[in-house]
């Protein structure tokens, strides 16, 4: 197939704010790809209160030009033909299929409802080991899931997963005049970030310790502002844990879009956080992150891509849980990361980011 006449792409790709911002590379492939089609994203427009959804992370990039709402985790007829009849109207020639591992029934299932809907040619299957992350022995890292995605995608192409322009989101100006204004009562001051909620509790390291943090932090920097990030319902977390700052604080919790959050973190030296969205827009944007971090899933795998970050990340013998909440264990994987720990890798991953900025000058 001549990939310049394909006038109709449609790219399945299910979930919210670091779901989306891990396939960047791949949206960004398939662009490449398909320079003249209309791109197509069928996803979720929501499925939790607090997680943004693609099109906010999307809208207004050029990466995709249009959304067809897939609800989250629908098994009723109605709705399912719905979508279905939505994309028979799309007609698109070609589906891009960009999701994880899926039991072979559920991969059969997907592909039968893209040949009703009129479509033949699949990409991106994850099929055999396209399904599971590689294992790097060397490193003891898993392959990062921007990666994975990447593999299966390969029949359209590289993409160098370490160039900035393959993580870019594509601001506008007002997006960044936006920023700045929200950033201008600082006054120039060098910045912090942190991003105290989640969603899932089994990543919740608590207010008390990012308190703590914070308060260590302050002391270790006095002269930083701080800016807290994060969806509405963690505003009481953020005032919380920012409650020891002495020096100006912004408190934007609620107030910023995904992709304004994204232009507020281009400008600060480091972000501090759990396993988030936004820590995977402060990671898209090369700011170095200071993680602690549920260890849940894989080592790696779903960590902020890129160098310079340190991730605080305890290896149990209930690891790899994949449990959203943790009451047995009462998240030991977490509440066993101390203040100190993260406040070693956040003094390490600002360090690094200086470095790197003093490298450019």
């Amino acid at each position: 197939m001549d990939h310049s006449k394909v006038e109709r792409v449609l790219i399945y790709r299910l979930g919210s704010l670091g779901d989306t911002v891990v396939a960047l590379p791949a949206l960004h492939l398939i662009e490449r790809s398909f320079p003249a089609a209309r791109r197509v994203l069928l996803t979720n427009m929501r499925h939790h209160i607090s997680a943004p959804a693609a099109f906010s992370v999307l809208e207004g990039s050029g990466l995709v030009h249009d959304f067809i709402d897939y609800p989250y985790a629908t098994r009723k007829l109605q709705e399912l033909a719905r979508v279905w009849w939505k994309i028979v109207r799309l007609r698109p020639q070609v589906v891009i299929y960009l999701m994880g591992k899926r039991g072979e029934h559920s991969l059969e299932r997907d592909k039968w409802f893209f040949r009703l809907s009129g479509t033949r040619r699949v990409i991106g299957l994850p099929v055999a080991d396209l399904a599971e992350p590689l294992f790097d022995s060397g490193t003891q890292m898993w392959e990062h899931e921007a990666a994975r995605l990447l593999r299966c995608l390969r029949t359209l192409g590289e993409v160098d997963i370490d160039d900035p322009a393959s993580w870019d989101l594509r601001l506008t100006p007002a997006e960044d005049q936006r920023a700045r204004d929200m950033l201008a009562h600082f006054g120039g001051r060098p910045l912090i970030a942190c991003g105290p909620g989640t969603k899932m509790p089994a990543k919740d390291w608590g207010a008390d310790n990012w308190r703590g943090l914070l308060t260590a932090l302050n002391r270790e920097m006095p002269d930083h502002g701080l800016v807290l990030v994060g969806a509405k319902q963690d505003v009481e977390v953020a005032d919380y844990a920012s409650a020891e700052w002495h020096g100006p604080v912004a408190n934007l919790c609620g107030v910023l879009s995904p992709r304004e959050t994204a232009a507020v973190l281009k400008n600060v030296e480091l972000f501090v956080g759990p396993d988030s969205g936004p820590m995977h827009l402060a990671a898209a944007y090369g700011i170095p992150c200071a993680i602690a971090y549920a260890s849940r899933s894989a080592r790696g795998h779903w960590f902020p891509i890129g160098r310079g970050h340190e991730v605080v990340y305890h290896t149990l013998e209930c690891s790899l849980c994949n449990l959203e909440v943790c009451i047995e264990k009462k998240k030991r994987c977490l509440t066993s990361i101390s203040v100190e720990e993260m406040m070693s890798a956040a003094m390490s991953a600002w360090k690094h980011g200086q470095a790197k900025l003093a490298g450019f000058r």
